[in-house]
């Protein structure tokens, strides 16, 4: 939900106190003019997963969202949280400007490479993509792993009869 602090018949942050105290709260993005530091404190410590300040352009929003919904997906999934999943989800939403930005400037070799699992019509290998740009394959390694921890690329599995699993990489669904 995205939430306001400036609102015509009420102050945004107590309808973001009452949205958390009622069963199903949703998760709050305020977007706002307020700008003072008191606020947005209140603003989180309320509950709200970000906090972006009016003005901002639209890749700001649209990288929020996309974050929170890598967020959001990693975070629905059942099981035991380890530290390391911890981390990554704190990370995914409060560390997000450095991933944007990571994002926005990729090398050319990282942008190649991001270009070839666009355009593959079915989740790629990392030999395929070396072959096809003519680079080595430990080098196009590298940079799948670290589009992947960007949440560009997804990494996905194929078990074969015996070995080890082959990894295959398709464009992250908010890429």
């Amino acid at each position: 939900m995205l939430l306001d602090i400036y609102l015509p018949d009420e102050d945004g942050l107590s309808l973001l106190r009452s949205l958390h105290t009622a069963p199903g709260a949703p998760d709050c993005i305020v977007i706002s003019a307020a700008r003072d530091l008191q606020m947005v404190r209140s603003a989180m410590q309320m509950g709200a997963v970000y906090y972006l300040v009016k003005p901002f352009g639209f890749h700001q929003l649209r990288d929020q969202l996309e974050a929170y919904r890598r967020w959001r997906n990693r975070a629905s999934t059942e099981g035991v949280a380890d530290q390391a999943t911890v981390d990554s989800l704190y990370g995914l939403l409060r560390g997000s400007s450095s991933a944007v930005a990571a994002r926005r400037y990729l090398s050319p070799t990282a942008q190649k490479i991001l270009d070839v699992v666009r355009s593959a019509p079915q989740p790629v290998g990392a030999s395929q993509i070396a072959e096809e740009l003519g680079a080595s394959r430990p080098t196009v390694q590298r940079y799948l792993a670290k589009l992947e921890r960007q949440g560009m690329i997804e990494l996905h599995l194929e078990y074969g009869a015996t070995g080890r699993p082959h990894h295959r990489y398709r464009v992250a669904e908010n890429s």
